[in-house]
């Protein structure tokens, strides 16, 4: 079995070195995480300025996520400094080819840091932070065609050799995805443009693993507002994190759900496990 595990992080710097009660619950999140002992972990909006991780944040990341090498990519110009960006640590063993793709989406988008690749023998393994479309719908027609140029790019990889995608995709798909569809139709995250993104995305050959392993279950989310005090209290969340797999290779997976993040609110990690016969291309 290859474990992976992927979380929007919501600003390492804080979760690593900030003093708030919510920093220390980030880090007892970390330290879940950890224990776990991932294979692939996928962290998303990691805030990092261009140059990446600090002196400071590496002697940490050495001293709490040990014999894990990484890779990560940050927002750089014309996009915002300190905006969005992406991460992934891996085994130390491990020997993947990285890419840092731009797929055309409208800039700023693909400078915004928002997708890492691995490349490995016999899959690749994709991580994304798919852009928001933001107060009043403000960025909603270039999210679409985000959408259609993220999908182009995994299709694109499929052909080559299976794809295991994982990310905030910032769309709850389906109205089982999120407690209150009803109050929440047509604010971002769940339009009918992004959800048709989606379902579009699925189409083209992919499996949404949650659902492949858990049916229509209701009631799991994997994100819960900060501003709302008593939204994780109460439940009133939405699945807006996945991890996906190539449809050729959803016979292989053997466990998808979210991790218990405690208190804290905002987002929680995401598990994946699949049969190492992944590894050597030998599966169904």
């Amino acid at each position: 079995m290859i474990r992976f595990i992927s979380w929007n992080i919501d600003s390492i710097n804080a979760a690593l070195t900030g003093d708030s009660a919510r920093a220390e619950l980030s880090r007892q999140v970390l330290r879940d995480i950890k224990a776990h002992e991932p294979d692939i972990l996928a962290i998303q909006e990691t805030k990092l300025r261009d140059s990446g991780p600090t002196k400071k944040h590496e002697e940490i990341l050495q001293k709490d996520i040990p014999n894990y090498k990484y890779v990560w990519v940050s927002s750089r110009e014309p996009a915002r400094k300190g905006y969005a960006g992406t991460m992934v640590f891996y085994k130390e063993e491990l020997d993947p080819k990285v890419d840092y793709p731009s797929i055309g989406a409208p800039e700023p988008m693909d400078s915004e840091g928002r997708i890492i690749t691995l490349e490995f023998e016999n899959f690749f393994f994709t991580n994304v932070y798919t852009p928001n479309a933001g107060d009043k719908l403000v960025r909603l027609g270039e999210r679409q065609e985000w959408d259609r140029k993220y999908a182009d790019y995994l299709c694109g990889l499929d052909k080559i050799k299976p794809v295991i995608a994982t990310g905030d995709y910032n769309v709850a798909h389906k109205e089982i995805d999120l407690a209150n569809p009803d109050g929440n139709r047509g604010n971002a995250g769940f339009t009918d443009e992004e959800r048709e993104g989606f379902t579009n995305l699925l189409a083209r050959g992919f499996t949404d693993t949650f659902r492949h392993i858990h049916g229509d279950v209701e009631g799991v989310y994997s994100w819960w507002a900060q501003r709302v005090k008593t939204s994780k209290i109460n439940n009133s969340g939405w699945r807006i994190d996945y991890f996906l797999v190539s449809d050729r290779i959803k016979g292989e997976v053997l466990k998808s759900e979210m991790m218990d993040s405690g208190e804290r609110q905002d987002h929680t990690p995401l598990l994946l496990e699949i049969n190492r016969n992944i590894l050597s291309g030998d599966y169904k």
